[in-house]
C-alpha cells in the first residue's frame, strides 16, 4: 500500500508530500490520520526549522474525497470526526513556531484551501485555480476555511468565494493576497514543468529561511498567527459540527451521490 503522505527531512527542511494523485490528493481517512500524525511529528522535531508542503500528481488538493464520503462514510458524525482529525494537523502547523511554505500547483479546492492556508507563504503555478466549491455538493466550509479565509483576503472577498461557483486564477489569488507568488514553467514544458517550477520556488523560500535566522522567522510567524477573539479551536469545532450536519441533509446526499457517480465514469 502506498503511503498517502510522504515525509523527508533534509538539512532542517521537512517536506510533506500529499500522495494520492489519482484522487487529486483529496483527503480520505488514511490521509487524514497520516496528516495528523506527521504534522505533529515535524513540529516537535529539533532538527526541523522549516516545512514545505507539496503534492504529487496534477493537483495540490481537491479537499475531501467525495467518492469515499459516498461509499464508506455513512453519517455526518463520521465526517465531523474525520474533520477533527485533520484539524489536529492544521493546529499543529498554524500554532507552531516553524515557518511553512506551500507549493500548490494545479487545482486547490474545498478543504484543500484550508490546507493551503496552513502555510505562511504560498506559491502556485501560473495556470493554477483556487476555489471553495463546498456548496456545489451541499456542504459547508471546514478545515479552517471559515476561520482563515476572511483573515487572509477580507470578509467581503471571502464571501464572494464561498457564495459563488468560482475558481480564482493564479493572478487573482495573488491580487487578493491569498497566495504570495505565481510562477510559470518553461514555455514548452506543460503542466509538469510548471509544477516543478512551483516546487523549486517554494524550496528556495524555505532554504532562505534556513540560511537566515530560522528561529526568528518561526517566532515572527507565531506572532502573526495569534488567534482572534474567538479561539481558533472553537472555530474549528464549529466548522466540524456544521459540515457533519450538512452532510446529513437530503440535498448534500443527492449531490454527493451524483458527484461520485460522475467521477467513476471518468
Amino acid at each position: 500500500m502506498t503511503d498517502p503522505l510522504l515525509l523527508t527531512v533534509d538539512e532542517g527542511l521537512a517536506r510533506l508530500t500529499l500522495n494520492r494523485p489519482a484522487s487529486l490528493n483529496a483527503f480520505d481517512a488514511d490521509l487524514a490520520h497520516a496528516w495528523r500524525d506527521v504534522t505533529a511529528e515535524v513540529v516537535s522535531r529539533d532538527d526541523v526549522k522549516a516545512i514545505l508542503i507539496d503534492a504529487n500528481g496534477r493537483a495540490f488538493c481537491a479537499g475531501g474525497d467525495v467518492v469515499a464520503m459516498s461509499t464508506s462514510m455513512g453519517s455526518g458524525r463520521e465526517i465531523t470526526s474525520l474533520a477533527h482529525v485533520i484539524n489536529e494537523g492544521i493546529l499543529s502547523l498554524t500554532t507552531s513556531a516553524v515557518p511553512v511554505v506551500a507549493a500548490a500547483h494545479g487545482t486547490t479546492a474545498g478543504g484543500g484551501l484550508g490546507i493551503l492556508m496552513c502555510s505562511d507563504y504560498a506559491v502556485v503555478g501560473a495556470s493554477s485555480k483556487i476555489g471553495s466549491l463546498y456548496a456545489n455538493i451541499g456542504l459547508t466550509p471546514d478545515l479552517s476555511v471559515s476561520a482563515q479565509l476572511s483573515r487572509a483576503v477580507g470578509e467581503r472577498r471571502a464571501l464572494q468565494l464561498v457564495l459563488q461557483d468560482r475558481m480564482l486564477s493564479a493572478d487573482e489569488a495573488v491580487d487578493w493576497g491569498l497566495v504570495a507568488e505565481a510562477v510559470a514553467g518553461t514555455a514548452d514544458g506543460g503542466a509538469d514543468a510548471e509544477a516543478d517550477a512551483v516546487r523549486e520556488r517554494a524550496e528556495q523560500i524555505a532554504r532562505f529561511w534556513l540560511a537566515g535566522a530560522a528561529g526568528a522567522y518561526g517566532q515572527a510567524k507565531r506572532l502573526v498567527r495569534s488567534q482572534p477573539s474567538r479561539s481558533f479551536e472553537e472555530q474549528l469545532s464549529i466548522e466540524a459540527e456544521s459540515i457533519g450536519a450538512s452532510f446529513d441533509t437530503p440535498d448534500a446526499q443527492a449531490r454527493i451521490a451524483g458527484f461520485a457517480a460522475a467521477s467513476r465514469k471518468r
